[in-house]
């Protein structure tokens, strides 16, 4: 914040530099041509005056010309320079203690002759502060829900111990309360598992190394490993890909999408449903749909999809923990390549990715 109030005022420093020298020289010009006209027309108006008293009236002259030029100078670097770096360091010096909403108003309307540096850089300070906002926010959204997801389990491995303390339970409600404790160390294990890949890719601790392989043996791996999933819950998963399509990716990357989508399929499609997978390719790219007839998703639920710990209004939002599609973004991203959603409420969801081909990268 130092650095750009520096900066911001070297800036202003330079065009009001730039305008003082100017109006310096014009100002000399005109000085001069008065002193050459009391020179020449006061000896006429006042024939008996002496030298010195010529001399006097001249420096007299020069020293009004002075103080009127220092004062006008002194209002312009106040009114350009000063005045505009105290509002920026105050607002900077609300913004280090938590303020962001902050807003500094440029002096000028965008666009018009007398936008200059200085509106520019409150511009980009309002910018920043927005921006520097956003990701508090995202923050406290981020901590919050975490707390909330960790907090979940815990409650339940607690309560359902202490349950396990008495002498009195039967055995079958034993391993009951066994199971439940079980599925909710799972689900907390998940959640930090998750919590700790995300952060690896956003903060790109986890450095993309693409190279070319064969995503269609990929997509055959996912899917055979999520086979028992799908046919113990009874529904029926449909292959359509080619016998050999290489892409230019990170394998380990590129293998969170196609675990995370294919699961949200599965979870979403009640038995009896249908999930197909089909991959086509172009000399430019490689394209993955994932369509099941599941219970789909509304309009403002498919905006959010990628958003930490949103899990839409449906009954299976306790299954998950919300990271799933936020890991799948940002592994799209660090993969350069695109993914799209299409879902209606009762009509299944379409999800298509678009990777790189190796032979057009």
């Amino acid at each position: 914040m130092s650095r750009l109030l520096s900066e911001g005022k070297k800036l202003a420093l330079g065009a009001v530099s730039v305008r003082v020298v100017l109006w310096s020289f014009l100002v000399f010009v005109l000085a001069a041509a008065g002193q050459t006209s009391l020179i020449v027309w006061l000896p006429r108006w006042l024939p008996e005056a002496n030298r010195w008293y010529l001399a006097v009236v001249i420096l007299a002259y020069w020293l009004l010309l002075a103080i009127v030029f220092a004062a006008l100078i002194g209002r312009q670097i106040n009114e350009r320079l000063e005045r505009p770096m105290r509002d920026l360091g105050e607002a900077a010096g609300r913004v280090a203690q938590g303020d962001f909403s902050v807003y500094v108003a440029p002096r000028h309307v965008e666009g018009t002759r007398q936008w200059n540096s200085t509106d520019q850089m409150f511009a980009d300070f309002n910018t920043m502060v927005a921006e520097l906002g956003s990701i508090e926010t995202m923050k406290n959204d981020f901590v919050s829900n975490v707390s909330h997801e960790i907090k979940n389990p815990l409650a339940i491995i607690t309560t359902h111990a202490k349950a396990l303390e008495r002498d009195t339970i039967s055995d079958e409600r034993r391993k009951a309360y066994v199971r439940t404790i079980v599925d909710a160390s799972t689900r907390l294990n998940t959640l930090v598992t998750n919590t700790l890949k995300l952060n690896k890719l956003e903060s790109q601790s986890i450095v993309a190394q693409a190279a070319d392989y064969d995503v269609a043996s990929q997509l055959t791996d996912a899917a055979l490993a999520l086979y028992d999933l799908f046919d113990a819950k009874g529904v029926a998963l449909e292959l359509d890909v080619e016998d050999h399509a290489t892409v230019h990716a990170d394998p380990g990357i590129v293998s969170l999408i196609w675990s995370n989508v294919l699961g949200n399929a599965l979870k979403y499609t009640e038995p009896g449903g249908h999930v197909k997978l089909c991959q086509t390719s172009t000399s430019s790219e490689i394209t993955v749909e994932i369509i099941d007839d599941g219970c789909g998703m509304s309009e403002t639920e498919a905006a959010r999809i990628f958003d930490k710990f949103y899990q839409g209004a449906t009954a299976h939002a306790a299954e998950g923990n919300g990271l799933g599609m936020a890991m799948v973004k940002r592994a799209i991203d660090l993969s350069h390549g695109t993914i799209s959603v299409r879902s209606s409420q009762g009509s299944g969801t379409t999800v298509t990715v678009t990777l790189p081909a190796a032979a057009g990268f």
